[in-house]
């Protein structure tokens, strides 16, 4: 039942002290249209039909389009859900391979709402050929697993797993719960590991955790409604129009009281921080909804418990509820809208396709993510005791200092404003500055003229911004696109492609793109041209098949070559070049019978990144790109057929 709860008993605000250290689960975008450009319209077509639309137009694009996926004659993808916002469909997919689960493998399509496929989203760049007989025991995966924690409660059974890697590794997920070290002493984990199946090595890119935590401040939303269920002069802090959503104590049960009044505005008083904590949910899910268009945390109509009396100076997401601490003073509970939207931020994260991933740039993703759910639930909330922002903990004010976090100009707090080679080994925290940046800019500018502060520009250019709304509009349809490895670049293809298609190619996509410009974060292949023209821009200059044989086709007019034989699902990789700023060509050529592709990698914060690709269905395949001074190499992957392989490139000098 609907009520209000006054909590105001000699009290006007409730304060919680802390910090805030929030956390949280890339994408092959293929071809992407824009809608008429305008205003987003309603659907007039039923979720259902739209719904079944989708399946059968993403089912037959699987069927007959495997190349589109990297689906090798042992692989079946299997539809997770579909999710309908705002008039697109999106079919997310999960993997198998030699009937083992896939991690890296799944995959997106996205359609209109009468079918009509607008793109797809493949975390994988290659197809899968791997063995599937492990080297070591799953109990010596449970061992190498285990030590990854200071202490261990439990550890859930080793589950054979392709990680796709290349052409797949072989490896043991091992799910460890119990504490971490931390700089502050010790921490819950419920620790993902994946330990290689042959070597016994921790793939430590992979591992992630479920518990993603925080520190911040809970603030005292006074007379608020919130929505509780009574049955028999008995009354449960259970949310009966939001299902999932309740508030209770460490033992999991919901509050329950003789009478509909809750809390009694004692700022360390459990039943009193779950009001201001349902309170948030509520305004979360009503945002998401009115909004985004989105049905509940989950997309599917549900939300998630929450656990006050946590004795840490913590709050934190765990991948299935959110736990609740206290001020480092133990005088305050951590229950403000900017941090409990932000754990459920996590969930949102957690619960579109891809989910979370492990790695710091990932992660530094989810934890922009939680920010940004934040500010959105803020300014829809418009509470007065909780003025509306893009600062993270301003209320905490633990020593001082002020916010932890600052959207608007992320080095305000020792962030990084700008993408750059070492965000991948960013700190997962300070990481989210970039996209937090770019959020800014999208929805204010770099100078708005409402009282929100000005926002410096990585390429010293002026943003406008498209408003609030907006924004979470196209980033919730980014987060629709995401698929496992999730990156900045791909954060930018999908955020592109979703502005494109939910508004037209016109303002709100061409501000998607000045905002990702002016954060460092450059444009990929294929990426819309957001000038009203409708469509995707070309994603090369690909030349017509050459006529003359395989070796001279890709031997004449190249300074350097490369030839050998190359098997089906084999990977060749060139030597590393280092190379200066400018354009990249290469052409490789194959046997006419056979599927080859070719890739240019980066090297980036000590890994490769792949920064063009050409991956047609023949063995001709060609790249033009144009990158910037570092070292490189070239990858040919056999998708299908055998023989032999011969590459041509040129690279820019100076490097």
């Amino acid at each position: 039942m609907k009520h209000k709860v006054a909590v105001a008993t000699g009290i006007a605000a409730v304060t919680v002290a802390g910090s805030i250290a929030l956390t949280m689960p890339q994408g092959n975008a293929a071809t992407t249209s824009a809608r008429p450009a305008g205003a987003l319209a309603a659907d007039p077509v039923p979720t259902a039909v739209a719904t079944s639309r989708a399946t059968s137009s993403a089912s037959a694009l699987v069927a007959g389009k495997p190349k589109l996926f990297f689906k090798s004659e042992h692989d079946k993808l299997v539809k997770r859900q579909v999710v309908s916002q705002n008039g697109l469909q999106y079919v997310a997919y999960e993997r198998t391979y030699r009937g083992l689960p896939v991690q890296g493998g799944d995959a997106v399509v996205v359609t209109d709402s009468s079918g009509a496929v607008l793109g797809n989203y493949v975390a994988q760049d290659q197809a899968l050929s791997t063995g599937t007989k492990a080297r070591i025991s799953a109990g010596t995966a449970a061992k190498v697993a285990r030590k990854q924690l200071a202490t261990v409660t439990s550890t859930g059974k080793p589950t054979l797993t392709v990680v796709a890697q290349g052409s797949g590794v072989l490896a043991y997920e091992v799910v460890v719960a119990g504490t971490k070290r931390t700089k502050q002493g010790t921490a819950p984990s419920n620790l993902h590991v994946f330990v290689d199946a042959g070597t016994g090595k921790v793939l430590t890119d992979l591992t992630r955790d479920d518990v993603l935590d925080a520190t911040g401040r809970g603030a005292y939303y006074g007379n608020v409604t919130l929505d509780t269920q009574g049955s028999g002069g008995r009354f449960t802090m259970s949310d009966p129009q939001r299902p999932g959503l309740q508030c209770g104590g460490q033992n999991g049960a919901a509050f329950t009281s003789t009478t509909d009044s809750w809390g009694n505005g004692n700022a360390t008083d459990l039943v009193t921080g779950c009001v201001d904590a349902m309170y948030v949910v509520a305004r979360q899910w009503d945002m998401l909804r009115d909004w985004l268009g989105r049905d509940g945390i989950d997309g599917n109509g549900r939300a998630f418990p929450i656990r006050q009396g946590l004795d840490d100076v913590n709050a934190f997401w765990n991948g299935s509820r959110v736990e609740i601490g206290r001020s480092s003073d133990n005088r305050r509970l951590l229950n403000t809208i900017d941090v409990v939207a932000h754990e459920f931020g996590h969930a949102i994260n957690q619960f579109t396709p891809g989910g979370s991933s492990g790695g710091n740039e990932a992660g530094g993703l989810n934890e922009s993510t939680g920010d940004i759910f934040g500010a959105l639930t803020e300014f829809y909330a418009r509470n007065p005791n909780d003025a509306a922002d893009y600062t993270v903990g301003e209320l905490a004010n633990l020593a001082g200092d002020g916010p932890i976090r600052n959207m608007a100009d992320p080095s305000k707090v020792g962030d990084p404003n700008c993408f750059s080679s070492s965000i991948p080994s960013t700190e997962v925290h300070a990481a989210a500055g970039p996209q937090n940046h770019w959020f800014y800019l999208l929805a204010e500018g770099s100078r708005p003229a409402n009282g929100q502060p000005l926002s410096p520009t990585c390429d010293n250019s002026t943003v406008s911004g498209i408003g609030i709304e907006k924004a979470g509009k196209i980033y919730m349809a980014t987060l629709m696109r995401k698929t496992s490895g999730w990156t900045h670049a791909k954060a930018r293809a999908a955020s592109v492609a979703a502005a494109a298609q939910l508004f037209g190619d016109g303002t709100e996509c061409a501000t998607v793109k000045a905002a990702w410009n002016a954060v460092s974060v450059p444009a990929g292949a294929g990426e819309p041209s957001c000038t009203g023209g409708g469509g995707p821009a070309p994603t090369a200059t690909p030349s017509t098949p050459p006529t003359q044989s395989p070796a001279g086709a890709c031997q004449a007019g190249y300074s350097s070559h490369d030839s050998g034989a190359i098997d089906t699902g084999e990977t060749a990789v060139t030597g590393t070049f280092t190379a200066g700023a400018g354009r990249h060509s290469a052409c490789l050529s194959g046997p006419a019978t056979a599927d080859f592709d070719l890739y240019l990698d980066k090297s980036v914060g000590g890994r490769w990144t792949t920064v063009a690709r050409s991956t047609g269905e023949t063995s001709r395949e060609t790249i033009a790109y144009t990158g910037t001074t570092g070292t490189y190499r070239y990858r040919i992957v056999s998708y299908a057929g055998s023989g032999d392989a011969v590459l041509g490139w040129n690279a820019p000098a100076g490097g």
